[in-house]
C-alpha cells in the first residue's frame, strides 16, 4: 500500500491522548492512541491522524487502503470531466497582402467553429520592431474580418519580436 509523506498512520501516531472517531462516523471521545491502536487492528482496519494540530489530536479508524482509491478515483473522473482549451496559433507578417490575410482568417473561422481559441502573432523584422504600430494595423484588419463570430481580445500584447491578438469564439 503506497502512502502519503504527510499521512500518519497506525505506530506512527504518538500522542499520548486522542479523540477516537470510529470507522460509522460516532465519535467515541477521548482515549490513548494505543487503545485506539489496538481497537483498529481488531476490526482489521488503519488508524488515521486527520487533525494533528487540534488539541486533542483526532484520530479515525478506517480502511486506507481504500480510502486511497476512492480518492484517486474522484480525482481522476474530475480530472475527465476538465475541459481542455486548445489554442491554435496563425503567424502574420507587415508585410502580407490581403488575399493572404483573408486565407488566414478562413482557417482561423474554421477553428473557431470547432472551438478553439485562436492566437494571431505578427512577427516584426529589423526595423519594424521600433514601429509595433505595423504590427496593430495587420491585426485590426484581421479583428475587423472576425467580428461576427469572435471575441477579440484588443488588449495587443508584444513579446519580444511578436505582437499577439488572442481571439475567443462566441457563445
Amino acid at each position: 500500500m503506497s502512502k502519503n509523506i504527510d499521512v500518519v498512520l497506525n505506530e506512527e501516531i504518538d500522542f499520548p491522548e486522542i479523540r477516537y472517531v470510529g470507522d460509522d462516523g460516532e465519535q467515541y471521545g477521548l482515549i490513548s492512541s494505543d487503545e485506539a491502536l489496538k481497537i483498529a487492528e481488531s476490526k482489521g482496519l488503519d488508524l488515521v491522524l486527520i487533525a494533528p494540530d487540534a488539541k486533542p489530536p483526532v484520530c479515525k479508524i478506517m480502511d486506507y487502503g481504500k480510502f486511497r482509491y476512492q480518492q484517486e478515483k474522484r480525482q481522476k473522473e474530475a480530472k475527465k470531466k476538465q475541459k481542455q482549451i486548445e489554442i491554435k496559433e496563425i503567424k502574420l507578417s507587415v508585410k502580407i497582402a490581403i488575399n493572404d490575410i483573408n486565407y488566414k482568417v478562413k482557417h482561423a473561422k474554421e477553428f473557431l467553429k470547432e472551438n478553439k481559441h485562436v492566437r494571431f502573432r505578427v512577427f516584426l523584422r529589423g526595423r519594424e520592431v521600433s514601429e509595433p504600430q505595423v504590427g496593430f494595423e495587420v491585426l485590426n484588419k484581421v479583428a475587423a474580418m472576425l467580428e461576427d463570430v469572435a471575441n477579440i481580445d484588443r488588449d495587443y500584447k508584444i513579446e519580444g519580436r511578436y505582437v499577439n491578438m488572442l481571439v475567443t469564439p462566441k457563445k
